[in-house]
Parts: C-alpha cells; sequence; structure tokens
C-alpha cells in the first residue's frame, strides 16, 4: 500500500489538472432517503415514489431531507449498444424522477466500477461515460458508486499479489467516473452528487476530493446495533481535516429506527453524525415511523449542528471511563458538546463528573439541551448520569 505522501502526491496532481470536476454540490453534508436498509433489492418505483411521499408529508423534506436514493437493484441487462436498460421493477426512470422533482425532492441512483453491483446486477465497467450521460439525461442529482465486483473483476485478476496495484485500479475506476459525471454535468448542465462507496480502502479522504467525490465511505457497512455504530464512530476520529464544504466523511448511511436500537442509542446515533458533519441519509420504514423515530430524524437543532456551513467535523475530546466527550466548533463561536455513555450499565458513571478544560472550555458555559428543548448551565466538575447509550447534547453559544 502506497504512503500517505504518495496520495498525496497523487491527488495534488489531479487536482490541479484541466478536468476536475467543480464542487458546485453538497455544501452542506447531503440529507434524504436511501431505500437500502429497509428494502435492500425489493425496491420497486412504486417504493421510490411512496418514500417521495412520505418525505413530504412527515415533514422531513422541509428538516432537509431532499434526495430520494435508489440503491442496487434497479438494472437489467444492456442491449447491441451497450445501452443499460432497467428491469420491470422501474418502468420508466425519466418519469419516476420527474416525480421526486415535482415534490420539491432530488433523485439519487446506484451503480459501481465493477461487471456486476453488489446484488449482481450490470454495473459500470466499460460503460462510465454512457452510464453517465444516462442518469444526467433521466435527472438524477447522486450518484452512489460501490466497489464490488470490481474487486475480484479488475483489482484481484489483473494484480493478483500486489496491494499497491490494487489500490492504484480502484482510484482510477473512480477517477473514470467521476471524469464522466463531469463530462455529462457539462453537457446537460446537472450537477450529480458523487458518493464514494469503497469501505474506506487506501484512505479515501487523501484522494477522494481530487477526483470530484464529494462523500466517500469510511468504514465497512454500518448494522443496526450499537457496536457497529460505535466501532463506525470509532474509526472516524482522527479525519477530522479531510471534511469541509462540497466534500465528506461518510460513516454509512442512518439506521436510526432500524433494528433494535433502543431510543438512547437511536439519539446517540444522530448526535455522533450530527458531530462528525456526516451525511444524514435515513433508511427506516418511512410509512409506519414511529412518533420518537420522527421527532429525533426531524430534531432540526440538531440537524443544525449537522449542517453548520462553517462545515467543520468535530472530534473525540477525551473520554473517562466509559463516558466519552465529543465536540464541534460552529459558526459563530458556537460549540457542540455530546456527552455519551458508551457503557452497558446506567450506574457505571458514578457519575460522570465533566472537565471543561478538556473540552476545550473555560469558566461555566450556558447553553441549550438539543434533546430536551431547556437551557443549562456547563460548570466544571458538574455530575451528569446518563442511561446506557444515551447522550446530553448541548450547543453553547460564542464559547469561551
Amino acid at each position: 500500500m502506497r504512503s500517505r505522501f504518495a496520495l498525496f502526491a497523487i491527488a495534488m496532481a489531479l487536482l490541479a489538472a484541466p478536468n476536475m470536476r467543480a464542487q458546485s454540490v453538497a455544501q452542506t453534508p447531503p440529507m434524504g432517503w436511501n431505500s437500502w436498509n429497509f428494502f435492500a433489492v425489493r425496491v420497486t418505483d412504486k417504493d421510490i415514489r411512496a418514500a417521495a411521499d412520505q418525505l413530504v408529508a412527515t415533514g422531513m423534506r422541509d428538516a432537509g431531507y431532499v434526495y430520494v436514493n435508489i440503491d442496487d437493484s434497479w438494472e437489467a441487462e444492456r442491449d447491441s449498444n451497450g445501452v443499460l436498460h432497467t428491469n420491470s421493477k422501474f418502468p420508466d426512470m425519466k418519469a419516476l424522477a420527474d416525480y421526486v422533482h415535482s415534490k420539491g425532492l432530488k433523485i439519487g441512483i446506484y451503480s459501481g466500477p465493477g461487471t456486476k453491483t453488489c446484488g449482481k446486477y450490470a454495473a459500470s465497467l466499460g460503460h462510465e461515460e454512457q452510464d453517465a450521460e444516462m442518469y444526467a439525461g433521466w435527472g438524477f442529482d447522486y450518484l452512489k458508486y460501490d466497489l464490488c465486483s470490481f474487486i475480484p473483476d479488475v483489482m484481484q485478476k489483473e494484480a493478483p499479489h500486489d496491494k499497491a496495484a490494487q489500490m492504484r485500479l480502484m482510484i482510477a475506476a473512480y477517477d473514470k467516473m467521476g471524469k464522466a459525471l463531469k463530462a455529462a454535468t457539462a453537457k446537460t448542465g446537472r450537477p450529480i452528487v458523487f458518493s464514494l462507496c469503497q469501505y474506506g480502502w487506501d484512505s479515501p479522504w487523501e484522494w477522494a476530493p481530487a477526483l470530484g467525490g464529494n462523500l466517500w465511505r469510511t468504514t465497512g457497512d454500518i448494522e443496526a446495533r450499537w457496536q457497529s455504530m460505535y466501532d463506525i464512530v470509532s474509526q472516524n476520529e482522527g479525519l477530522a481535516s479531510y471534511a469541509g464544504p462540497g466534500h465528506w466523511n461518510d460513516p454509512d448511511m442512518l439506521e436510526v429506527g432500524n433494528g433494535k436500537l433502543s431510543m438512547a442509542e437511536n439519539r446517540t446515533h444522530f448526535t455522533w453524525w450530527a458531530i462528525l458533519a456526516a451525511p444524514l441519509l435515513a433508511g427506516n420504514d418511512l410509512p409506519n415511523m414511529k412518533p420518537e423515530v420522527k421527532a429525533i430524524l426531524t430534531n432540526k437543532d440538531v440537524i443544525a449542528i449537522d449542517q453548520d456551513p462553517l462545515g467543520k467535523q468535530g472530534h473525540r475530546a477525551y473520554a473517562d471511563g466509559e463516558v466519552e466527550v465529543w465536540t464541534r466548533d460552529l459558526q459563530g463561536g458556537d460549540k457542540a458538546i455530546a456527552i455519551v455513555n458508551v457503557g452497558s450499565d446506567r450506574n457505571a458513571t458514578h457519575p460522570f463528573h465533566l472537565n471543561l478544560a478538556k473540552a476545550g472550555l473555560h469558566g461555566s458555559q450556558a447553553g441549550k439541551d438539543l434533546w430536551t428543548g431547556k437551557q443549562v448551565t456547563l460548570s466544571d466538575g458538574m455530575p451528569i448520569e446518563l442511561a446506557s447509550h444515551d447522550v446530553l447534547l448541548v450547543r453553547v453559544g460564542h464559547a469561551k
């Protein structure tokens, strides 16, 4: 695997290239809904239309969730001209895109650089320009590009024992689609968000922006389990300097409302993603969403942390036993402070006593508890007791 210096040199060379795609989208982390977590390969045109309707009806659109993203399983086969056709589940992609746009929303699609997608449907290898122009012509606003079969089809086949060469092949494949999207945008006038889904391999945060990437996965797939969420958050620590307007670290889609996550875990999940300036792509069952789940996903104060225009990703300030303190600097001198009980025992804190200096603060701080809406004052040494996997999230104005 190449050194970070070598990766940086490649990224800078690409950045200077005249075909670099302008970062005109994703000035804040993209927000929306993706079909995979709930529907997987069962998703249909009807489901996407219903999701668009629900984003409007639930108020999620007005809260900022504007992308309705189709994940895998829309593809059929290519004809003799190489044109990729949709399968019977998606009879008319242009009509579907028009419907989603009529709701004041945007629409996303899915492919990959190999011959097949993760679900074994046709992908884009050798047809990158053709596919990108087709997506733009249909009216799509977002592409999730998933590595999957490119690993055996190209990386392992062409460089079976050379990891560095495999990584170069992967980067070149994403660069090719980045250029294709740029060309499609130039031809149609439709900017397309480019989401790299390659599981954090070879530190994409170091080279993806130069390829026109707007977001890139930093880890493997998330699951609706506390340990999965915590592991992903921990792996994102230290990446703050790579995020900013137009280019974001992506810890994967939201599992809020899925699986057996408790309401405390759902709150903490959403809080962490906001602190990390992460894309907020819900993946829950929208028609059957519980009111308490909707309240989490549409909490305007927490969303404002995620969407803060300064675009500065937060970090873990310190940990004390089974409690972690995360902070994020916000526009205008405000600061978000998230205190999380990561332990499984409510009494493990005994209680926890806040150390303001370790959180980068000096003296008592007046702020707002963003999950209760109440005004609070954080003071040095104050005792804080939290239930297992729960969080206290405070926004401090003009933090000292």
